[in-house]
């Protein structure tokens, strides 16, 4: 069974994009780097973790490959940005996601990304 499955589909990963956004918003190191208007970032996430935790290739399928790396790649991203990502991230899978075993794995798979996006010092 995929984690997207597992984890509740498309209802949960709508629950947890809803949550994690007013955090990153309200971080006073990610909030600069997103853009005003937020929706469209919004559906992208949603569509990209219904992708990358095994569910249909939504994000895929409206835009191509993901080639995440090189769409962060016009924004400086630390160490301290993937730190605050997954802290945020963490924070709303706490508040959906009520299985701590589970939110370990969702943060455990997220790591890798959150650090490869990784693209300067400071």
């Amino acid at each position: 069974m995929e984690l997207y499955d597992y984890i509740g589909g498309e209802t949960t990963i709508r629950k947890i994009v809803n949550a994690f956004y007013p955090k990153v918003l309200a971080h006073p190191l990610l909030a600069p780097i997103f853009p005003e208007d937020i929706e469209p970032v919004i559906d992208k996430q949603f569509q990209f973790l219904t992708q990358f935790f095994g569910g249909p290739s939504l994000y895929t399928d409206q835009h191509g490959n993901p080639m995440m790396r090189a769409r962060h790649a016009p924004f400086p991203i630390t160490r301290d940005h993937a730190d605050a990502w997954l802290a945020c991230m963490q924070s709303a899978l706490e508040e959906v996601v009520p299985s701590n075993e589970v939110r370990a794995i969702i943060i455990d798979r997220l790591k890798g990304p959150a650090y490869f996006f990784v693209n300067t010092e400071r």
